[in-house]
């Protein structure tokens, strides 16, 4: 594993979501701004600090590289 890795990834984009639906194995449906449907996972981050997330709450998702379907919801929008 690179030691000098960080959270998270440089080259991965940022987009705001709502949270549409909540699925087995912690995982959410989470609608984009611009239209499309994504599935994604709570970062560790915030897994640690216990941030409950719901279905209809406001979320910042990092989309994969690899495959732009799936997620990782780094921050809860107020």
């Amino acid at each position: 594993m690179d030691s000098n890795r960080s959270g998270s990834a440089g080259g991965s984009a940022q987009v705001a979501g709502t949270v549409t639906e909540q699925l087995p194995s912690a995982l959410y449906r989470v609608r984009l701004d611009a239209g499309t449907r994504v599935i994604a996972h709570i970062a560790d981050r915030m897994d640690r600090n216990f941030i409950r997330v719901l279905v209809g709450d406001r979320v910042r998702i990092e989309l994969s590289p690899v495959d732009s379907g799936r997620g990782r919801i780094v921050e809860k929008l107020e």
